[in-house]
């Protein structure tokens, strides 16, 4: 993975887009972000984090503060990345959640989260996800690293690479896990401890079934006195193969009384057949001698009823030849009936009709005269709807001239009050101009204001910042005495060191023996020895003064540094003026403030004043016209209804004739209409009923002559109601099929009783018998089905016992296995080393990393350090296999990571961190790191160790990768020309720059 751009608007510490170009930097392959602490260095990083996984690190417990605080509500925030992961080039966009000026309304409204991510395909760009989610998933993908594990592998966060180094046990192992993905095995432990507690409940439960069988097998065989109860004398507990054996015997003994109870059964099924046999014979005849008897007796009662059937035939042949006759007869009565009717409705209409008849109309035809009132009548309705119309029509002329005087009298009050407005306006105006001049100086009076607070606000911080730049600088001061003379003491003793190697030479010589220096075995002149002997105890306590002294005036130079910074920068903030004149110069703007800011809100007032009455002179301009044609068209309308209304009352007078109004005459007409349209009607129904009289009386008189009836009171009296006429048709018909039938059963019966006694059948004697051998039949029967149910009982029990206890020993097999290994990989006994499967893993992980930052430890150490991983028990139950400790060569003891000075500490974390890198990468897929960050730690690391990862760095650039680190080390800045410099301006928002600093004595 490579990084080539990153762009930063209104994100921490930047207002205004910053871009940072990181392809400026392949060439030199390591690069050095710089800048005063606060500056945003680590925000650089906070970007590119953000822009690839929406979060950042330094604020994952707190709050996402991801907007510049320099920015002005209508400011954008958004950060943009393009990277190249393969040969695939992406740009991802992304904007955290903040607050915008709302565009409707007024107010702040929230702008969402937003993403985006782009390809690069043939030069263009083309979208590939438009939503966060979107994007996430896909990034997912592409990367192959989560956010974890790029914080591990590329983006070596402030105060974070360190702390897998120094971290407990259960701290790595929670490490580890997120960055291998092994909480599978931690499932697979659970699982396998399920399964184990499984087994056991199931081996409990076969134990516990194999005992219930037995135990219900016993009581069986018990309750049914299969087995003599044991002497008294027997043990009390008996084995199990003797109570399985007993369960064996109790079966063969109930599978004998089977035997014996079947054949019982069979001898009472026998005896029952014989005596059900002969009461049934008994039965047959005793039903036979009642069936005569009965017999004879319905055919006398049949034949004495002979005489009643023959009537019933006559009757219903006459009735059947008079049903023929039925429909003219009865079409004759109602014909008559309706003439009748019909010529009283009639009398009666001509009565009413004279009643209501004027004498002018004596001799015309009713149903002529229907023909002609009723065109009249169409005429007079149709002029009573206008007589109707007439009254809403002249209601309406009314309301229409109100209207019309009511407009007018508006349009008059109108005008006179537009009159005044031209006025108005013009004094609003005059008002306006003069305010407009004292607000323009609005804006440049909060500006000047604005900038004078900034800068009284930054005077009185270098006030502040005067005093602790004396006293670092005097502790500077001492602190450089007490290491000049520390390091003037080590030389003093090294030079008297020196001097003294002669006189030391000088005690070890032995006449005769040759000189370590000139190899002379006599010794003429030896030197004499020191007064006071420089040992190695005190010039090693020496140079550690020294050294100490050095670090402390290294310390107290930095701190000095750093105090005369920030009071520069705070003193050029406040424009080289003392914060008494600046409150001074602030009161006076405040002054010119508040006259400009009241300036503003009378011109506002004057401007919606005059929009206001503008705004109203408008609309009472609109208001005027819509007036003006509202008058018109009442007028019109006025004008129209005149009209309508004299045409009306034209039409109605003409209708009206000689009644009160058209309404009248039309209920007049209509009663007359109506009487003779009821006279023509009745004349009419009354001659249609005399003629269907007349049709119905000759079709009578041409049937009753064909029929054997003399007229038509006779076949009236031989007709019969339907019903009537099928129930003495059945009754025949009943009568004859039961006579036939009675003497055909009667000869029957007489053939079969031939020969037989004719006393009653005796049945009670064989009933007894019966009832005694199925009393018999049925104890048998039940007394074998018991014999077999308790056979077939102990028999499935014994087949049972035997499965169960089968079952359990298999089982028992299967979960001693199982709980073994549940007990293993959960880091239970027989586990000696008490690691669970998942930390096996990570242990097996670990020393992969281990072994790869132990080439570059090794190195940066000078081969003095190499870590080493341990899996020692962890006491009081913490996680075991996960350890770390430093092997210090010098004296061939290992020893805890934490027992390492500062800088040692950095370097070991540092090796570990890109150990890591690596292993993680190599998980990860074969991920290649082109873009490496490392954030602070090299302040704690002396000039050789300094040296030391700096040459362990440069390494890294090998293959064309790119490293940035960020740091305040002077030293740094010198090795490293390439330089990406954060700077904070005196307004707050901080600046980004990219350069190259020449080293000192380059060319």
């Amino acid at each position: 993975m490579r990084l080539h751009q990153l762009e930063l608007t209104g994100f921490g510490p930047f207002r205004e887009r910053q871009l940072v170009d990181f392809e400026a930097f392949e060439r030199d392959g390591i690069f050095l972000i710089t800048g005063r602490t606060g500056a945003g260095k680590s925000s650089i990083l906070d970007g590119v984090c953000f822009a690839l996984y929406g979060s950042v690190p330094r604020y994952e417990g707190g709050d996402k503060r991801l907007r510049s605080d320099h920015c002005a509500p209508e400011d954008p925030t958004e950060v943009r990345l393009e990277f190249t992961v393969g040969d695939r080039r992406w740009r991802v966009t992304r904007a955290p959640e903040y607050q915008r000026p709302a565009r409707r309304g007024g107010g702040l409204t929230s702008e969402p989260t937003r993403a985006e991510l782009e390809e690069l395909v043939d030069g263009s760009w083309v979208g590939r996800a438009g939503k966060p989610r979107d994007v996430g998933l896909l990034l997912d993908e592409v990367l192959g690293l989560n956010a974890q594990q790029f914080q591990q592998v590329i983006l070596l966060a402030q105060n974070r690479f360190s702390r897998f180094l120094l971290a407990s046990g259960g701290e790595r192992q929670s490490l580890l896990r997120a960055l291998f993905g092994t909480r599978r095995y931690e499932e697979y432990v659970r699982e396998l401890g399920e399964r184990s507690k499984a087994g056991q409940r199931e081996l409990e439960a076969l134990g516990e079934r194999a005992r219930t069988l037995l135990d219900q097998a016993e009581r069986l065989v018990g309750a049914h006195d299969l087995i003599p109860e044991p002497a008294a004398d027997d043990a009390p507990v008996v084995e199990l193969t003797a109570r399985r054996a007993a369960v064996d015997l109790a079966e063969q003994r109930a599978a004998y009384r089977l035997d014996t109870l079947a054949r019982e059964r069979a001898d009472a099924d026998t005896v029952r057949a014989a005596a059900e046999a002969a009461h049934a014979e008994r039965v047959a005849l005793a039903k036979a001698q009642g069936e005569l008897g009965r017999a004879r007796a319905r055919l006398v009662a049949l034949e004495e009823a002979g005489a009643a059937i023959v009537h019933d035939r006559v009757r219903l042949a006459q009735a059947r030849a008079a049903e023929g006759l039925r429909a003219p007869i009865e079409a004759l009565r109602r014909a008559e009936r309706a003439a009748v009717a019909a010529a009283e409705r009639a009398a009666a209409a001509d009565a009413a009709w004279d009643r209501v008849r004027p004498e002018a109309l004596a001799d015309e035809d009713p149903a002529v005269l229907v023909e002609r009132l009723t065109g009249e009548l169409a005429v007079a309705t149709a002029a009573a709807a206008q007589e109707s119309a007439l009254a809403e029509a002249q209601t309406q002329l009314r309301a229409a001239e109100a209207r019309a005087d009511q407009l007018a009298r508006d349009l008059e009050a109108l005008d006179a009050q537009r009159a005044a407005v031209p006025a108005e306006l013009a004094r609003l105006a005059a008002e306006l101009d003069a305010e407009r001049e004292a607000a323009a100086r609005r804006d440049p009076a909060r500006a000047h204001h604005a900038e004078l607070t900034g800068r009284l606000a930054a005077a009185e911080e270098a006030e502040k910042l005067a005093r602790a730049q004396r006293d670092a600088e005097v502790a500077h001061r001492d602190a450089a005495t007490v290491a000049a003379a520390a390091a003037a003491r080590v030389a003093e003793l090294l030079q008297r060191r020196l001097d003294g190697y002669a006189g030391e030479l000088a005690a070890t010589l032995v006449d005769g023996e040759p000189c370590a220096v000139c190899g002379a075995t006599s010794h003429p002149s030896p030197a004499e020895p020191g007064d006071e002997p420089v040992t190695d105890d005190v010039l090693a306590a020496a140079e550690t003064a020294r050294d100490a002294a050095a670090a402390r005036e290294r310390i107290a130079s930095e701190s000095a540094r750093a105090a005369r910074e920030r009071h520069g920068a705070a003193a050029a903030r406040a424009g080289g003026q003392s914060a008494e004149a600046l409150r001074d110069l602030l009161a006076a703007a405040a002054v010119d403030l508040t006259a400009a800011d009241r300036a503003v809100a009378q011109r506002d007032a004057l401007t919606r004043q005059h929009t206001e009455l503008l705004a109203l002179d408008a609309e009472a301009a609109a208001s005027r016209d819509a007036l003006d044609e509202a008058l018109t068209a009442a007028r019109t309308r006025s004008a129209s209804l005149t009209a309508t209304v004299a045409a009306t009352r034209a039409v109605v007078d003409e209708a009206r004739g000689d009644h009160a109004d058209v309404a009248e005459r039309v209920v007049h007409v209509t009663a007359l209409r109506e009487g003779a349209r009821a006279v023509a009607e009745a004349r009419e129904d009354a001659q249609r009923a005399e003629a269907r009289v007349a049709e119905a009386r000759d079709d009578a008189r041409e049937r009753l002559a064909a029929s054997v009836f003399a007229d038509a009171e006779e076949a009236s009296a031989a007709l019969l109601d339907p019903p009537s006429t099928e129930r003495l048709a059945d009754d025949i018909a009943a009568h004859e099929s039961q006579l036939a039938a009675t003497r055909a059963r009667l000869l029957e019966l007489e053939l079969e009783l031939a020969g037989a006694p004719d006393e009653p059948a005796d049945t009670a004697g064989s009933q007894a018998a019966l009832t005694a051998a199925d009393e018999a039949r049925t104890a048998a029967l039940r007394a074998e089905r018991d014999a077999q149910t308790l056979t077939v009982t102990l028999r499935e029990l014994a087949v049972q016992i035997d499965d169960a206890y089968a079952g359990l020993a298999a089982r028992a097999a299967d979960a001693a296995a199982i709980a073994r290994l549940a007990d293993t990989v959960a880091g239970r006994a027989p586990n000696t080393m008490k690691m669970d499967l998942e930390t096996f893993v990570l242990a097996a992980e670990l020393e992969e990393i281990v072994t790869a930052a132990n080439v570059r430890l090794g190195d940066m150490s000078s081969g003095r350090y190499r870590l080493q991983h341990t899996d020692a028990r962890a006491a009081r139950g913490a996680a075991s296999g996960l350890g770390l400790e430093i092997m210090d060569a010098f004296t061939g003891q290992a020893r805890p990571a934490q027992s390492l000075s500062g800088g040692e500490t950095f370097l070991a974390s540092l090796a570990l961190a890109l150990g890591l890198a690596e292993v993680v990468t190599a998980r990860a897929g074969g991920v290649r790191l082109d873009t490496l960050f490392v954030d602070e730690g090299f302040g704690s690391l002396d000039d050789e160790t300094l040296e030391l990862a700096m040459r362990t760095l440069d390494e890294l650039r090998q293959g064309g990768r790119t490293v940035g680190v960020i740091s305040h080390v002077a030293a740094m800045k010198e090795q490293l020309p390439a330089q990406l410099a954060v700077e904070a301006t005196a307004e707050g928002p901080s600046l980004i720059r990219q350069e190259s600093v020449v080293p000192a004595g380059g060319a």
